[in-house]
């Protein structure tokens, strides 16, 4: 018996649909933007990061909270907190000597809440 699950379908002629190639190569995003978006998905890709940003999207926070929370360091979380800041995912505000962290923006919430929908879809 064969498993048809891991046979990838492909297109067995040699026909180029020049009209629909062209279509898309017109509204393909330059080079960079393209860099910058695999750029900025690879920094969804650490699971530590995502769990400071699932905790974020609940509440402000600061490193000592969002530490004690994860069960890590606070020098662990500030690096993880700079690659996020790095790549415009969280900020901050200072309020004396204390820094709280937030997510950057409402399009970071959509960008994480379309992701659990994916992975939750049956």
């Amino acid at each position: 018996m064969v498993d048809n699950k891991n046979i990838i379908d492909r297109c067995n002629c040699n026909v180029i649909h020049e009209e629909i190639v062209n279509k898309v190569k017109e509204k393909m995003p330059c080079e960079e933007n393209l860099y910058d978006l695999a750029e900025l998905f690879k920094v969804f890709g650490d699971t530590t990061r995502i769990k400071i940003l699932w905790a974020l999207a609940e509440s402000e926070m600061c490193v000592c909270d969002i530490a004690v929370l994860l069960n890590m360091t606070q020098s662990a979380i500030s690096h993880q907190l700079r690659v996020l800041k790095q790549s415009r995912l969280v900020k901050y505000r200072k309020d004396g000597k204390i820094v709280f962290y937030s997510l950057d923006d409402e399009h970071v919430k959509q960008i994480f809440d379309q992701g659990l929908v994916h992975i939750n879809e049956k």
